[in-house]
Formats: structure tokens, sequence, C-alpha cells
């Protein structure tokens, strides 16, 4: 992604360059790996903004105030045909974010990280113990 030009023709600039290479078919990538926000955030998809639902466009260009930045990031669309993506969650601010994305309802608008759900793919979340503090244990 190319950072300098303006946002939105940075956007537009990546999404030709992978139609190119990927043949106008959306990516269907081996790996992404991904971080989580303590406010659920992941792959530059924040809470409450369009980019969460967006399902046509491969790459957007938001502008996200909570940072006071442009942010790009690729869409739901094409995260969620990899293989695989792997969360790396780490440390106790995002404990309380880690229990609502995993153990509580289903709000990707407020909780972007539910979003992924790569399908026939799989999600591996590697966490370590500050991050899982407030996990319930799993039954049985």
């Amino acid at each position: 992604m190319r950072g300098e030009l303006p946002p939105e023709d940075a956007a537009e600039d990546y999404e030709r360059q992978l139609r190119h290479f990927f043949k106008d078919e959306p990516p269907r990538l081996d790996l992404i790996l991904l971080g989580m926000g303590d406010n659920g955030h992941t792959a530059s998809l924040f809470p409450g903004l369009s980019a969460v639902r967006e399902q046509q466009r491969w790459v957007v260009a938001e502008y996200v105030a909570e940072v006071g930045m442009w942010r790009l990031t690729l869409t739901p669309l094409v995260i969620n045909l990899a293989r695989e993506v792997v969360f790396l969650v780490a440390g106790a601010a995002k404990a309380d974010m880690l229990r609502q994305v995993l153990q509580g309802p289903y709000a990707p608008d407020q909780k972007p990280a539910q979003i992924v759900r790569p399908t026939p793919g799989e999600v591996v979340w590697l966490v370590d113990a500050a991050a899982a503090a407030k996990l319930s244990p799993p039954p049985g």
C-alpha cells in the first residue's frame, strides 16, 4: 500500500494491483496475521466505521477519528477468504475486549475482530496469559 498517496487513491491503487495479480478473483491468501486493539479493532477495521461491513471492495481507506488519521485496510471480503487467520493478542489491557470478542454476543460493528470468520478457513488465537485472564474456562 502506497501510504504517500492520498488515502482514497492509495486504496484504489492497491486494489487495482491485487485485481491485476489475482485476475479479478478475490484473493484466497494462505495466511493473514492480525492483532487486536483494546477497542476490538483489527486490520484497521474500527468500531462504528463502514469498512467493517464492506462486501464489494477489497481495500478501503477510512478516516479514524479515534486515532486522528486515515487508515488503509483489506476488507472482510478478502480477510474471510483466507485459508488461515492468526490473531496475536497480548497484554492485560486487551483482556476485557478479548473476552467480549470470543465469548460475548456477536456485534462486529462494536467489536470488529468478530467479523473475522474465514470460510472454509480457520482462525487461530495466540494470546498471552494477561490477555486471556478474563476468559471463561471451556465447559467440561
